[in-house]
């Protein structure tokens, strides 16, 4: 044993403070359609779409909310908290653990997040479902969250606008997840009564019984670029119908040729797109928001740093 090397020196450095810090393992994140490795900075800066491929990659569901309101600050909604367990479910894994398991990683109680702000100006409630939570799975928990958020919206007499993402139903909940499709449908139809805007982004994936109720109740359905939107996936239909499906099938780009969604809108449009609805829907004038100098400034840096790496 080499009392040096192992005790003294180990030590020295604690105390100089010049141990060297651990890489973190997501430095650099490779995409999906071209395989090029992208660095994880520069698709931070760049809302999560991957600059050469388009390829739009999923956006954390505070950054999402941040983007959408002016300034990035908003108002967090509290949702009720839910019964944790009710049927007792165990499949490999007890239901609680896998829900223990979520909350540490996304530091959440469940899949949805909702805000209330301005976005250019105009008052707005913003909701956005995360797949980060057991693939934005839709539970009791998620039903009492969608509907609490939409009576906000009543409340507030401003426009809702909803960030879809979800793998359909929580098998753990069985039927009482199930209940949710009618419960949220009666809560959208409260927004209509209002005679408040209801607009659906449809996200990267958007199927199940998600896709079958809310997901597909909106004024105005907007998409991102090759969302995959469907109840049953195409596998599923594949093996079914023992066909092969069309190219580009269940895509959003798909979908808009055929008339389920109004428009597949970029990410960088998005929140332009959605400001120009609002405006006319609710017949108020937007206001642009631009962001203090010092902001823009920095914004202008980050891009050039990242063009500067690019390069």
């Amino acid at each position: 044993m080499n009392w040096i090397k192992n005790f003294v020196r180990p030590k020295i450095r604690g105390f100089l403070g010049t141990q060297k810090r651990e890489m973190p393992e997501n430095m650099w994140i490779k995409c999906p359609e071209t395989g090029k490795m992208v660095f994880y900075k520069d698709l931070e800066a760049n809302l999560w779409v991957v600059p050469d491929s388009g390829c739009h990659m999923r956006m954390p569901a505070v950054e999402r909310l941040k983007h959408m309101f002016d300034g990035g600050e908003y108002e967090e909604i509290e949702l009720p908290s839910v019964p944790a367990d009710p049927l007792k479910f165990r499949d490999s894994k007890k239901y609680v653990d896998r829900l223990k398991a979520a909350r540490t990683k996304t530091g959440r109680d469940d899949a949805i997040l909702a805000g209330a702000g301005r976005l250019d100006g105009m008052e707005t409630v913003i909701a956005v479902q995360d797949f980060e939570f057991m693939g934005g799975s839709m539970g009791m928990a998620v039903g009492e969250a969608i509907i609490t958020a939409m009576r906000e919206a009543v409340r507030r007499k401003a426009p809702f606008v909803f960030f879809v993402a979800s793998g359909g139903a929580r098998m753990q909940e069985a039927i009482l997840s199930l209940m949710q499709m009618p419960r949220t449908t009666i809560a959208v139809q409260e927004l209509k009564e209002a005679g408040l805007p209801y607009i659906v982004v449809l996200t990267h994936p958007t199927t199940g019984g998600v896709t079958a109720s809310y997901a597909m109740l909106g004024d105005v359905h907007l998409a991102e670029p090759g969302a995959l939107i469907g109840f049953a996936g195409p596998r599923v239909i594949e093996q079914t119908i023992r066909e092969k499906l069309p190219e580009g099938f269940q895509r959003s780009e798909y979908l808009l040729e055929h008339g389920m969604v109004d428009a597949v809108v970029p990410r960088h449009e998005m929140r332009a797109t959605i400001s120009r609805l609002i405006s006319v829907l609710t017949h108020q004038e937007a206001q642009p928001f631009r962001p203090p100098a010092r902001q823009r400034k920095k914004e202008a840096a980050d891009v050039d740093a990242g063009e500067a790496s690019e390069s």
